[in-house]
C-alpha cells in the first residue's frame, strides 16, 4: 500500500522500528494504552508499557543531556512554503541559531519543518522529537538530531526539560496544548519562570481578547497571567526576549549560588 500524495510506501517509525504496507498495526501505541476498551489488558499489559515507557525516557535523556541552549518552537503541520507562517517559522529558527540556541521541533512537515530549515541554514543544531500517529508524517529532512516516541507525554517532557523558552506560531490543536501546557507549568511554578513568545499577532489576538474578556474577567485567571505570554510579529523583538530572560535568571543562579556560599562558609 502507498501513500497517495507521495506514491511512496506508506512507513510509520516506533522508536527504533520502522514498519512499512501492511506491517504498519491498525493503533499506536498511545491509543493502545489509553483505550479504556482494552481494560482487559490492563494487568497483562500494562506492567511491560512501563518498561517501555520508561526506556523512552532513558533514551531522550541521554540523547538530549548535551544540548546547548535550546529553544522548542511549534506551529501548524499543515502549513505550506508559500504561507506567512512558514517564512516566519524559518526566519525564527535562523535568528534563533544566530544568537546561539539550537532548535527543537516536532520534527515533522510545516512550520516545524520551516523552523528546522531555518536554523540548520544558518549553522544551528535543529532537533527533531517525532511522535507516532495513524498517519505518519515522518522526520524533516532538516533535522540533525532527531528522536522518534511512542508517548506524548514522553516527548512534551522533552520539549519543556531542554527548552529556555517556547516560541508558538500559527497551528492547531496540537500546537495550543503545547501552549497551554508550557503557560501552566509556569503559572504554577512548576518549572523556573521562561518566556513563552506568540508569533503572528493577527493569528493569536482572538483567543488573547477570549482570554482577557471571559477568563479574566470571570476570575479564572489573573491580570498578571497574560503577562506571561509576548505577542509580537518581530522576530528580533522575540529572540531578544529570550536572550534577556536567560541574562536575568543567570543572575539569579549567581546571586543565589553567592547566598548558599555565604550561609555554608563555603568560597
Amino acid at each position: 500500500m502507498t501513500d497517495a500524495k507521495s506514491n511512496q510506501p506508506r512507513e510509520r517509525h516506533r522508536g527504533m522500528v520502522t514498519l512499512r504496507r501492511d506491517a504498519i498495526p491498525p493503533s499506536t501505541a498511545d491509543q493502545r494504552l489509553l483505550d479504556s476498551h482494552l481494560r482487559h489488558e490492563w494487568k497483562t499489559k500494562d506492567a511491560w508499557r512501563a518498561l517501555r515507557i520508561l526506556s523512552e525516557f532513558v533514551e531522550g535523556f541521554d540523547t538530549l543531556a548535551d544540548l546547548p541552549p535550546a529553544v522548542s518552537v511549534f506551529g501548524s503541520a499543515r502549513s505550506k512554503p508559500d504561507s506567512p507562517e512558514w517564512k516566519l517559522g524559518e526566519e525564527v529558527g535562523a535568528a534563533l541559531a544566530r544568537a546561539g540556541y539550537a532548535v527543537i521541533t516536532g520534527g515533522g512537515p510545516g512550520v516545524m519543518e520551516a523552523a528546522n530549515k531555518g536554523c540548520a541554514d544558518a549553522g544551528g543544531l535543529s532537533i527533531g522529537l517525532g511522535i507516532e500517529l495513524p498517519f505518519e508524517q515522518g522526520l524533516n529532512e532538516w533535522v540533525d538530531i532527531g528522536i522518534d516516541f511512542r508517548y506524548f507525554f514522553a516527548r512534551k517532557t522533552m520539549f519543556v526539560k531542554y527548552a529556555q523558552a517556547f516560541v508558538v506560531l500559527p497551528g492547531g490543536f496540537g500546537t495550543l496544548d503545547e501552549l497551554f501546557e508550557a503557560v501552566t507549568l509556569v503559572q504554577t511554578r512548576k518549572v523556573t519562570r521562561f518566556p513563552v513568545v506568540l508569533m503572528g499577532k493577527s493569528y493569536w489576538q482572538g483567543l488573547l481578547d477570549w482570554m482577557r474578556d471571559t477568563m479574566q474577567a470571570d476570575g479564572k485567571i489573573g491580570p498578571e497571567d497574560l503577562q506571561l505570554m509576548l505577542v509580537t510579529d518581530d522576530v528580533d523583538e522575540a529572540v531578544q526576549h529570550i536572550v534577556n530572560a536567560g541574562e536575568h535568571l543567570d543572575d539569579i543562579q549567581a546571586a543565589s549560588a553567592r547566598r548558599l556560599a555565604r550561609e555554608t562558609g563555603t568560597n
